[in-house]
């Protein structure tokens, strides 16, 4: 069991990882970002999986 926190607002993510939220929903729409609802209705988003699509980026 991780001891980090693994799930994300939408929000939390785009601060924590710098990504858009046009590309977060990108991912999730393609199905490599899992999400799902979360208390009061609020989308998380899965952090594990936005930071194996980052480390999949090519460096510019």
């Amino acid at each position: 069991m991780s001891l980090n926190k693994s799930w994300y607002t939408i929000d939390e993510a785009i601060s924590k990882f710098g990504v858009s939220a046009r590309q977060l929903q990108e991912w999730v729409d393609h199905g490599v970002v899992r999400a799902e609802e979360g208390e009061g209705g609020e989308i998380m988003l899965n952090g594990d999986d936005i930071g194996q699509e980052l480390r999949l980026i090519p460096s510019v």
